[in-house]
């Protein structure tokens, strides 16, 4: 099978033969046996490998799934970024690369003059997976409930603040009231981009079950139920199995054509020189990312692997994730902006770039990313450049570092590191998780030339300690804007709650009562109205920019091999139809583009 691109499909026997002489030495495809036992044990069809598409990404812990039996995208501890994206549909996508909306359940919507009403028309002919039709029913209840709940549950408290109600009117028709002008409700939450969107889910499911606790999975019952082209059939620790439904209503109504990948094969990722040897071995078609220097082994051992760039330098696209060092505003010394500044001097970012990323990286001088790739956000970057040349959030200076820890009482110690005020010596610990292996010990060693004593670690409960506030320094990155700056905006509002698994949370506990109102005011202005938005805009960042509450370090690259030995159509460069990360909520366009090689 390796490096097979034409001829017959791999039989069931060989699946197994093949997975059985990769299992000797790798760890990774023993999830892959297990599918083959299942389908020689009749638990599943057999799809032969080239119509399976395999794909990888973190399962949580010791490289296992920890939630493959929460199918809510609700309940705290679900993780819609592994397989809940594909199940429950959007009433639209948005497509930040092609500046594109995509309307999906919905065929149209449209706001008051006022914006506090918005009318969304649904599609007729739609069915739930058990045959059950989908309606404007689904929508309301699910918006209501969410409103109902609050910050008990993912995203309730984002529709609390500014949902009144939400009703049926008929069968393809629901009227949301708000509470106040709210001309970004659609785009904003009911969309799918990057991580952000709404989930529609089934009322005759959903109602009268405890959201907070209901898994939404039994597959005998055939839960999860979706309206989706993909059903689950298959779970356990070390896999994720879903199957084509060919029923799917879409084929019909002329939104998309029948995706050609029969079976979608998740696997948790086991380490980087697993995945590496799983790609080389056409074991995996789609992973997440590696490491920069991991690259050229995978493209030396196998020719068919490519990123979005090809096989070039940066090998991968520009995520919406810009990434900083985010120190605890709820902590001294971090609670004082002066330390927050002095950190910031105290970063060679390029060394950092350089060295951690293999010069593959770029600056980011603001928490949106590059405005040269989201073209909505570069009006917003030009009108910031006369308050970052007041505040340069990238500049690497000692000397203003060094002077606002003197004026804070910091002195170095013989040994050069520094002692806090009270002439203690201080440690900063920065954890994080995967993303950053290369880069976390990178910046500990540049801070620690300039002596500041830093440690590095990815404990197992990282996000756990990161959402409850229990951390000095982290590194992470920011799921805000993609297309105006109010969800970036919106991260750092005293009233976003850092809910687990949440977005448009303030992750740095940072508070100001000006700004909050100055946000609040964005929210009802229309992205179309550049002139005021601009205004609040500059306004927002004369507040931000001097109190910096997170330390900005660089662009998030989302490097995702992907293999052409079976699949083609990925998301490139050169057809930008969509950021390609099979774990984002876009991640349904992707798979109806893919084409088979043989």
């Amino acid at each position: 099978m390796e490096g097979q691109s034409c001829g017959s499909p791999p039989t069931r026997r060989e699946f197994i033969k093949y997975s059985a002489l990769l299992a000797s030495g790798l760890a990774l495809p023993i999830s892959l046996i297990r599918v083959s036992e299942a389908i020689a044990a009749g638990e599943l069809k057999d799809v032969p490998r080239n119509r399976t598409l395999v794909t990888v990404r973190d399962g949580g812990t010791d490289g296992k799934f920890i939630e493959h039996e929460l199918w809510s995208p609700y309940v705290i501890g679900s993780n819609p970024q592994l397989g809940g994206n594909i199940i429950y549909e959007p009433l639209a996508f948005y497509s930040a690369f092609a500046d594109k909306e995509i309307l999906w359940l919905a065929e149209g919507y449209s706001y008051s003059p006022d914006y506090k009403e918005l009318t969304v028309k649904t599609r007729s002919g739609i069915t739930w997976s058990d045959g059950k039709p989908f309606s404007a029913e689904d929508v309301a209840y699910s918006l209501n409930t969410l409103n109902e709940l609050g910050a008990k549950v993912k995203w309730g408290k984002d529709v609390q603040e500014v949902l009144d109600s939400a009703t049926a009117v008929d069968a393809n028709t629901t009227l949301l009231k708000f509470k106040l002008p709210a001309p970004r409700f659609f785009n904003h939450m009911l969309s799918y981009k990057y991580d952000i969107g709404l989930h529609i889910v089934p009322k005759h499911i959903f109602e009268g079950q405890d959201w907070q606790k209901f898994a939404a999975f039994d597959l005998e019952k055939g839960y999860p139920v979706t309206t989706g082209p993909w059903k689950v059939v298959n779970v356990s620790p070390t896999q994720k199995v879903m199957d084509r439904r060919d029923s799917w209503w879409g084929v019909k109504a002329g939104v998309a054509k029948l995706p050609e990948v029969e079976r979608i094969v998740l696997l948790p990722d086991t380490g980087e020189q697993q995945l590496a040897q799983g790609l080389i071995t056409n074991a995996v078609d789609f992973s997440t990312g590696l490491q920069v220097n991991t690259f050229p082994t995978v493209f030396k051992g196998n020719p068919n692997i490519i990123t979005f760039t090809g096989r070039e330098l940066p090998y991968g696209n520009v995520d919406w994730w810009p990434t900083s060092l985010y120190l605890n505003c709820e902590r001294a010394p971090f609670d004082n902006p002066k330390f927050r500044w002095a950190m910031s001097y105290l970063i060679d970012r390029q060394t950092l770039i350089d060295v951690g990323w293999g010069g593959s990286s770029s600056l980011s001088p603001l928490p949106m990313p590059d405005g040269s790739v989201y073209k909505g956000l570069q009006p917003y970057f030009d009108a910031a450049k006369p308050l970052l040349e007041k505040y340069p959030t990238n500049e690497f200076n000692p000397g203003k570092g060094a002077k606002l820890l003197a004026e804070l009482g910091w002195k170095k110690d013989s040994s050069g590191m520094y002692l806090d005020a009270s002439g203690k010596p201080f440690t900063l610990e920065i954890i994080s998780f995967f993303d950053f292996p290369s880069v976390g010990p990178v910046l500990v060693e540049l801070l620690r030339r300039q002596g500041i004593n830093a440690t590095y670690g990815q404990p197992p409960d990282m996000f756990d300690r990161y959402f409850a506030g229990n951390f000095n320094g982290v590194i992470f990155g920011h799921g805000g804007s993609v297309s105006d700056p109010y969800a970036t905006l919106r991260l750092y509002q005293s009233s976003s709650e850092a809910i687990p698994g949440g977005h448009l949370v303030n992750l740095s506990r940072w508070k100001n009562a000006e700004y909050d109102k100055i946000v609040d005011e964005v929210y009802v202005t229309p992205p179309s109205d550049t002139t005021k938005m601009k205004d609040l805009w500059l306004k927002a960042m004369a507040i931000w920019l001097p109190e910096l509450p997170d330390v900005q370090l660089m662009q998030f690259y989302h490097r995702l091999p992907m293999n052409l030995t079976y699949w083609k159509g990925y998301p490139t460069k050169d057809d930008p139809y969509v950021n390609p990360a099979f774990f984002h909520a876009t991640y349904a366009l992707v798979l109806h583009r893919l084409q088979a090689t043989t």
